[in-house]
């Protein structure tokens, strides 16, 4: 008997592994939840090249897509070549306008070279990368969220990101966002379900709005 449940993807943020998402549960009877994971990128591979590699992860058609900050820059890419159901973007961004200054600045200053990403077994610069977060009492925490430390891997995201330009709207997107964000700010944000109080890894520390949301979110 052919399933009649919605597959559901998880792409987590930027240098984060799959336990980011271990708190989010959706209604077995409706969902079945899978994890996707980072893999190191080829010498000179574009986001586009990533995006279709990461769908041959994809085993099913019709699926949801769910994508955390870089993760959801990289599922629009996967959007391109391949059909959704619904994309979901958590603390991200869907079009260039909405980067903050700083990454602009980045974009053609090219200052995003010069960082020391040399120490990325430095777990606490590492949060302020990928998270946004100043980490002091909770680095247990993130050292189980933040396993991927390939040097290559984070200097090709940070390119990545702050040269991000979407070719085009992806069809069927839903974008939820924190009003606390403090790697992409709330103001640049345009149309999205706003979470009070949510920060950039709301996708961890408010995993019961999730939850609660996700799953009428993904169906209506």
């Amino acid at each position: 008997m052919r399933s009649t449940k919605v597959h559901v993807y998880f792409m987590p943020g930027m240098a984060a592994n799959p336990s980011i998402f271990k708190h989010i549960r959706l209604p077995e009877d409706t969902f079945e939840q899978h994890l996707l994971e980072w893999f190191v990128p080829e010498r000179d591979m574009s986001l586009s090249d990533y995006a279709k590699k990461m769908n041959e992860y994809v085993f099913h058609d019709n699926a949801v897509l769910v994508g955390v900050s870089f993760g959801g820059m990289l599922a629009q890419e996967m959007a391109r070549f391949k059909s959704f159901r619904k994309v979901v973007l958590v603390s991200s961004v869907k079009e260039a306008s909405e980067l903050p200054k700083r990454m602009i600045f980045a974009k053609y200053t090219k200052v995003h070279k010069l960082l020391p990403t040399g120490l990325v077994n430095n777990i606490e610069l590492l949060a302020k990368y990928a998270f946004g977060e100043t980490v002091t009492k909770r680095l247990a925490l993130y050292e189980e969220y933040l396993s991927i430390r390939d040097k290559y891997y984070i200097d090709w995201s940070i390119d990545q990101i702050v040269n991000w330009k979407p070719v085009e709207p992806v069809p069927n997107l839903v974008h939820i966002h924190g009003d606390k964000d403090a790697v992409f700010p709330i103001e640049k944000i345009k149309h999205c379900i706003t979470v009070k109080s949510g920060t950039h890894t709301m996708i961890i520390h408010r995993a019961r709005w999730f939850n609660e949301h996700l799953p009428t979110i993904i169906l209506e």
